[in-house]
């Protein structure tokens, strides 16, 4: 069963960079896409970035591109996202995802979620 475990949320005023990590367990992390979702409550999950499990293709969600970076290592078996430029419109719980279905922009293509963790943007 895998296993994934979200860290780096926190509080940061706007203009300012967090970067999250998410730590795989229990299969093979080179044979997974991994993405990022995020959720505020009272809205959908909605998509963030996500990574083919090769590394080789990766996708952002308009809001989000050239301030989002997202990246993996599969020497430790973990995926990251590094925010920069953060607005207060990017506060909201951010989930990481495994999957090997696509596309990889949906969050039908994930199997395995994380618990998530809390970014808050002030403005």
């Amino acid at each position: 069963q895998v296993q994934l475990v979200e860290s780096g949320g926190g509080l940061v005023q706007a203009g300012g960079s967090l970067r999250l990590s998410c730590a795989f367990s229990g299969r093979t992390f080179s044979s997974y896409h991994m993405g990022w979702f995020r959720q505020d409550p009272g809205k959908e999950r909605e998509f963030v970035a996500a990574m083919s499990s090769s590394g080789a293709m990766t996708y952002y969600a308009d809001s989000v591109k050239g301030r989002f970076t997202i990246f993996r290592d599969n020497a430790k078996n973990t995926m990251y996202l590094q925010m920069n430029s953060l607005k207060p419109e990017d506060t909201a719980v951010y989930y990481c995802a495994a999957g090997r279905r696509v596309p990889i922009t949906i969050a039908t293509a994930y199997n395995f979620w994380g618990q998530g963790t809390q970014v808050t943007v002030s403005s």
